[in-house]
């Protein structure tokens, strides 16, 4: 396998060129520059390496309908994150979570509370492959922000297979344009807990369950709109696939920042599982889809103030009747958010906010019919995020 890697990178570092837009400014010697070209003692010297730690803690007054349900104080997330460059051909980064539960995952052998786990090999200026546990490859920008900055998901990427272990080979076209292909592990858990009730009794268990993902990154507009769009094809179990496909559409320019995404899933075993939950007595769904939107516009009225209403669409529906299932749509749901932010140190990456969420749930005819019954939700909170730099 080594050697395999090996040869891989060495040929793909001596035949692909460098589309850099800068290649008529490189110096000769640099042009032709490869992983596996002359190697100085600069090219091992760590640089660029930090850690941090990230906290978002709030106070919350949580509300099912009008009425109070309860109020807490959350350490919502608490991550430390290591990264870093040794030399020019190599970078990494580490990332954990200190709100999960570190059981050990079966499939990837690496404790549920890590979510990165990678190394990144250039074989030059333009490739690049990455190694180990790392995003998978989605478009959307809630999907690859720091999640440190996002209150509260929308449903479709509050139960996404966010970070998996795999390899994925990443092509700059130039400086605008990038483009990569990723296999990684669709799943880091057993089928009996991934699902709401495990497999269905009539499926069998994958050999190979793997996540399939090409993804395109395109800036315009000096930079100001950026596109992340990509489509994956995962093995649920024999013969049952999921199907994504998932854009995201941001603009940034002076005090305004904005975003669109659309993601949409078709999956024959209903791997998010709202719809799964809806019945009295649960049970796995199968031929399940998932359509998504979500908006979100945040304006910096001041240096020191920020204001963001961000709002979401989401719908469930089964496409082909199977068992208790009938064909048809069955939930709709809308989350709208609102926050206030003040950022009172210029030079530290902390805020405090006030947010409020509401999500509202309408259930159609053929999910009461089953027994669904999901009240509306909402919640009011007051909390500090602070990326804390040890070094």
């Amino acid at each position: 396998m080594k050697k395999l890697i090996f040869s891989l990178l060495l040929g793909c570092g001596c035949v692909i060129p460098s589309f850099s837009q800068n290649d008529n400014t490189t110096p000769a010697k640099e042009k032709n520059a490869t992983l596996l070209g002359i190697l100085t003692k600069e090219d091992f010297q760590m640089s660029n390496a930090s850690m941090n730690l990230q906290l978002f803690s709030s106070a919350n007054a949580n509300f099912v309908g009008d009425s109070l349900q309860d109020a807490d104080f959350k350490l919502n997330r608490v991550r430390l994150e290591i990264k870093g460059h040794v030399g020019k051909w190599i970078d990494f980064h580490y990332r954990q979570q200190f709100n999960k539960q570190a059981d050990p995952y079966t499939l990837d052998n690496l404790s549920s509370s890590l979510e990165l786990a990678y190394v990144n090999l250039h074989a030059n200026d333009a490739l690049s492959f990455r190694v180990g546990k790392q995003y998978i490859n989605m478009g959307g920008y809630e999907y690859y922000a720091n999640a440190i900055l996002i209150r509260e998901f929308s449903e479709f990427n509050s139960r996404i297979p966010c970070y998996q272990a795999g390899l994925s080979t990443n092509w700059k076209l130039n400086n605008n344009h990038d483009i990569a292909f990723q296999i990684a592990n669709n799943r880091t858990r057993e089928d009996e807990k991934m699902y709401v009730t495990g497999l269905p009794e009539d499926v069998k268990k994958a050999k190979v369950p793997f996540i399939y993902t090409f993804s395109w990154n395109g800036y315009f507009i000096n930079r100001s709109l950026e596109l992340h769009y990509a489509t994956s094809l995962a093995q649920q179990a024999q013969k049952k696939n999921a199907f994504y496909l998932t854009m995201g559409n941001t603009y940034t320019k002076g005090p305004l920042a904005t975003y669109l995404d659309i993601m949409y899933t078709r999956q024959q075993i209903d791997q998010q599982g709202y719809i799964s939950e809806i019945p009295t007595e649960q049970l796995t769904a199968k031929n399940t889809e998932y359509l998504t939107f979500i908006g979100d516009v945040d304006y910096r009225i001041h240096q020191k103030w920020n204001l963001c209403l961000k709002g979401a669409y989401e719908t469930s529906r089964v496409y082909k009747t199977n068992g208790n299932y009938e064909k048809g749509l069955y939930r709709r749901s809308w989350n709208v958010q609102g926050s206030v932010e003040f950022f009172p140190f210029k030079k530290l990456d902390l805020f405090v906010f006030a947010h409020y969420t509401y999500r509202g749930i309408i259930l159609e005819d053929i999910a009461k019919k089953i027994g669904a019954d999901q009240p509306n939700t909402h919640r009011f909170s007051l909390g500090l995020i602070y990326t804390i730099p040890i070094f």
